[in-house]
């Protein structure tokens, strides 16, 4: 018999009055207002941490990643994954263009007086006589390639 008074229901303390409703109606702002700004703000920062990765390791593909983070936003997240491998990459062919895996965070039109703070050395003469004497030989090698005389 006791059991079965244990097991009975009971009924609920509830909070009464202008209280419960001023505690309700606090509840309601916070659930359908607040919630939601928050939640959108939380995945719209963890959607740009391939963004932020890539910027911070100095990608040289940054706008490349950028744009696939905000494609990603449009396709339900289905291209993020993508934009966070690709943001720790090391881009290959770059390197073997440009001899370098990393670029300088203030771009390529960024001033001297900026380099010469960031301890970068300036380009040479002899240097730039050097990039000009290899472009030139890549695109007799691409015009040969072109005309098929290249085995």
């Amino acid at each position: 018999m006791t059991a079965t008074l244990v097991l009975l229901p009971r009924p609920a303390l509830a909070m009464g009055g202008a209280l419960g409703d001023k505690i309700a109606d606090i509840l309601v702002w916070v659930v359908l207002v607040l919630a939601p700004l928050v939640g959108i703000g939380v995945f719209l920062a963890v959607h740009i941490l391939p963004e932020k990765v890539a910027e911070n390791r100095g990608h040289p593909q940054l706008d490349a990643i950028k744009t696939v983070c905000l494609l990603s936003l449009f396709f339900g997240g289905i291209l993020w994954p993508l934009a966070w491998v690709w943001a720790y990459t090391k881009p290959v062919m770059y390197k073997l263009a440009y001899g370098q895996d990393r670029v300088e965070p203030h771009g390529p039109g960024g001033s001297d007086a900026h380099d010469a703070e960031a301890g970068s050395p300036a380009v040479t003469p002899a240097a730039e006589a050097e990039i000009q004497r290899l472009r030139r030989r890549v695109a007799e090698l691409e015009a040969t390639a072109r005309s098929g005389r290249l085995a």
